[in-house]
């Protein structure tokens, strides 16, 4: 489900919903641009951090990016059949027999495994055209990549064949921690071989390494294009790397109450009755589970009437209740704000990132599809 526009629709005929502030996504993009001065890749796999592939990759675009990542071909193809007509990168694995595809919609593949890579040239061949790729080097991730001394050799094998290695990047495993010299070792890896390759006339056009956490903590990284993910949907890459208060969170989870009613003294609350009203407590209902992502875990907080509520009793897969006490005026048809603000009360995802021990990736790409997705213009 790609989603509504909010002109489109009547919001009051959602029980749940999602709403994504696409100009959100298009000043953060602006941001990180203007932060760098280098092309932006924007990172939208995981249907766009759950925001939406498509919406996002069109708000990325118009804020400036040049191109999008994503992790597998699936999304990509998705993407090109969407409309979508930026340059495309898959960062991770490509299915040889998915080659043909690649050329055909121009999508540009990661090389990061020699034998791997002959199935490429042999799908590439018996295709025609020419295969776009980036080279991934291992530098201290200990994922995916080639190790930096078998790359020389690697790119002068592949001359004058149907893959054409138009760019070199690398991945972090620790630029969210500044004060961590393993970022710089990284760099220090990467930039020695780039020296190598450049002295062998072998360099790509276009080097890149620089995910989020990077572009606000390793200037030095930048190099000609960088790939935020979380940033350009206005997420913090961390608690130790915070972002500018330019950027702007693009997403907010809200639902209605559909019940309200007084439970007397001892009354049981939800499965296993693990939670008993200690007198009479106005017990909320809202339309939101474990099956929307909302985790079955206990002290949640939510937003209604600008106040914060309690969560009470076992989360349920499609339902959870709330305790009113302190909202008195609250009533069927209100609205809950699980993510965002209400009033001058706010919610923010890392805040429930805490409350669920994860982080805040995490709980935006666990939001489920059928929670409907409503873009503001």
């Amino acid at each position: 489900m790609w989603g509504l526009y909010l002109a489109a629709v009547d919001i009051n005929s959602y029980s749940t919903w999602l709403e994504i502030d696409l100009n959100a996504i298009r000043n953060n993009v602006a941001k990180v641009k203007d932060l760098t001065g280098v092309e932006v890749m924007a990172v939208i796999k995981a249907n766009g951090y759950g925001h939406g592939a498509r919406p996002a990759a069109q708000a990325a675009v118009q804020g400036g990016a040049t191109w999008c990542g994503v992790a597998r071909i699936e999304e990509a193809l998705a993407l090109r059949r969407a409309g979508i007509s930026c340059r495309l990168l898959v960062l991770g694995y490509t299915p040889p027999s998915k080659i043909p595809e690649a050329i055909d919609q121009q999508i540009t593949v990661s090389l990061f495994d020699p034998e791997l890579t002959h199935s490429y040239l042999e799908f590439a061949r018996i295709n025609g055209g020419i295969l776009k790729a980036h080279v991934k080097v291992e530098t201290g991730m200990g994922r995916l990549g080639m190790l930096p001394e078998d790359v020389p050799d690697f790119l002068k094998s592949l001359r004058g064949g149907p893959i054409h290695v138009e760019g070199i990047f690398t991945h972090f495993a620790q630029a969210d921690e500044p004060q961590s010299d393993y970022t710089r070792r990284q760099i220090s890896i990467f930039n020695r071989l780039l020296d190598e390759l450049r002295s062998a006339d072998l360099k790509p056009q276009i080097v890149h390494a620089a995910n989020s956490a990077a572009v606000i903590n390793f200037p030095e990284a930048w190099y000609d294009l960088v790939r935020p993910g979380d940033a350009i949907f206005g997420m913090a890459p961390s608690p130790q790397t915070p972002l500018g208060s330019d950027f702007r969170p693009a997403l907010a989870w809200k639902a209605r109450l559909i019940s309200v009613r007084t439970y007397p003294k001892g009354s049981g609350i939800s499965y296993g009755s693990r939670y008993v009203t200690s007198g009479n407590e106005r017990i909320g209902v809202m339309p939101i589970g474990y099956g929307d992502g909302y985790r079955r875990i206990d002290n949640q907080q939510v937003l209604v009437g600008g106040k914060r509520v309690n969560v009470v009793g076992r989360v349920c897969m499609d339902q959870c209740m709330l305790q009113l006490d302190e909202v008195p005026e609250a009533k069927v048809g209100d609205e809950v704000v699980l993510i965002g603000s209400q009033g001058d009360e706010t919610i923010s995802v890392d805040e429930v990132a805490a409350r669920w021990s994860t982080i805040n990736y995490e709980v935006v790409c666990g939001l489920a599809d059928r929670l409907p997705r409503i873009y503001l213009e």
